[in-house]
């Protein structure tokens, strides 16, 4: 950790963690061969690549809604990435896009945290409105629930220590 951890918001501490967790989950998954990587398992988006493909939609969704942007995702299983190398630089710049962009909002840079945002479910239905904060908290959320997966996924696939995930571990890491 670069950063002093303890002298941060919540969110922008969650927002290193996230990064933090995501690097170490993509090193052990970068082991896999090819097949266990892609193989269907059951999981609710497919497989590990299916999986780690849907959290980044899901994290373009979100912030292209915070940001106003228009978003490049049209489904929450969209594969945005085929190969793996691709799909680990692109969670390398998202993890460091929301970084930036929880660092922005939690300094009083971009409205606030408390600014409502409007927008529709990518499944449809009526337009819904949240803030900025309970997007972002969320979004982690969200991240950490499929980590899990992919956690479970790497276990029952043989791997016999996947990296430990908890936020715990991140804070006893020196800077």
């Amino acid at each position: 950790m670069t950063e002093n951890i303890h002298n941060l918001t919540e969110l922008q501490t969650m927002a290193r963690y996230n990064r933090w967790a995501n690097k170490r989950l993509f090193d052990c998954v970068h082991t896999l061969p090819d097949e266990q990587y892609r193989r269907e398992t059951g999981a609710f988006f497919g497989s590990i690549h299916g999986t780690l493909n849907h959290i980044l939609v899901g994290d373009w969704a979100w912030t292209c809604r915070i940001t106003r942007e228009t978003s490049p995702v049209k489904a929450l299983d969209q594969i945005l990435h085929d190969r793996f190398e691709d799909l680990q630089s692109a969670r390398t710049a998202m993890d460091q896009r929301l970084v930036s962009l929880v660092d922005r909002f939690s300094h009083g840079q971009n409205d606030d945290l408390d600014r409502q945002v409007r927008y529709r479910s990518l499944l449809g239905g009526p337009p819904h409105s949240t803030s900025v904060r309970h997007i972002f908290l969320t979004l982690f959320n969200h991240h950490t629930h499929h980590r899990g997966q992919v956690h479970c996924l790497l276990t029952q696939g043989g791997i016999k220590d996947p990296p430990p995930l908890d936020m715990i571990f991140m804070l006893r890491d020196p800077p």
